[in-house]
């Protein structure tokens, strides 16, 4: 039997196709986990063009279920309480239950010089880096409770554990997602519920592959130069895959883990932190 069998898992963030939140709801389908796919009902820049989130959330559903695997997709705005509120609502009355709850979803608002960035950059950043999963944490863990426990992951960053120039909406509001973790660790491991958060580096997304893009427009260099002396930085000399996100992401809500909670656990191939 898969270890996750007859697990529900609700993945916030995971319609983007080189995403870090598809690439978990994937590897905890693999696992066994019936899988909620979630995102706003909008629209993201991939490679340069918009894209409508419900048709990719009905792909990761489809690709889910060519693996023989479970899915249904839920489009959601963590930054809207009323969202959240719903899609609990909606998987409890489904399925009766919630076993793990991953909360991916996140805003590059605000990834600027302070002095730039704009009060509106952070009030958008934290309503969907910090008060999004407050607030899918505290309409889930009731339902967890309810069936004696539970895992929380929330995906904060590197950003999570240092700080460099540029980033401070960003780096703040991952910083808060680590006592966010921290506190409901604290609180509800007496409810058999764990808390935990995964801090990814350079991790080859979408976002990332056009960061690496634009900084090779700028600089008139190749994308692989520039990609080599971004990585020079890590310690392995390249970005992580997201596969290797949803890896950690697994064994946290896996059987593995039972004794583990309240941890910040770095998938970065060893890149520093900053400050």
């Amino acid at each position: 039997m898969k270890p996750l069998a007859g697990r529900i898992a609700i993945v916030t963030g995971s319609s983007a196709p080189r995403g870090i939140g598809r690439a978990i709801a994937l590897r905890l389908a693999q696992e066994g986990a019936t899988i909620v796919v979630t995102d706003l009902d909008g629209s993201i820049e991939i490679d340069g063009v918009n894209c409508e989130t419900k048709p990719l959330l009905a792909e990761t559903v489809a690709m889910i279920e060519l693996e023989g695997g479970q899915a249904i997709a839920v489009p959601v705005d963590v930054s809207k309480q009323e969202e959240i509120a719903g899609c609990i609502e909606l998987v409890e009355r489904s399925f009766g239950r919630l076993d793990i709850l991953v909360n991916n979803a996140g805003s590059l608002s605000g990834a600027s010089d302070f002095l730039e960035t704009t009060p509106d950059e952070w009030e958008l950043s934290f309503r969907v880096n910090l008060l999004g999963p407050m607030i899918f944490s505290r309409a889930a863990i009731p339902v967890m409770k309810n069936i004696g426990g539970g895992s929380i992951i929330n995906i904060g960053s590197t950003g999570s554990l240092g700080a460099e120039a540029g980033f401070g909406a960003y780096t703040s509001m991952k910083h808060g997602l680590i006592g966010l973790t921290k506190t409901i660790a604290a609180e509800f491991g007496v409810d058999k519920i764990r808390c935990n958060a995964v801090c990814p580096g350079y991790i080859m997304t979408d976002m990332h592959a056009a960061a690496n893009e634009r900084l090779a427009r700028e600089a008139q260099l190749s994308v692989s130069e520039v990609a080599t002396r971004r990585y020079l930085r890590v310690a392995l000399r390249r970005a992580g895959a997201p596969e290797e996100v949803a890896d950690a992401v697994a064994y946290l809500a896996g059987p593995h883990a039972t004794y583990v909670t309240g941890i910040a656990l770095p998938v970065a191939g060893g890149v520093p932190f900053g400050i």
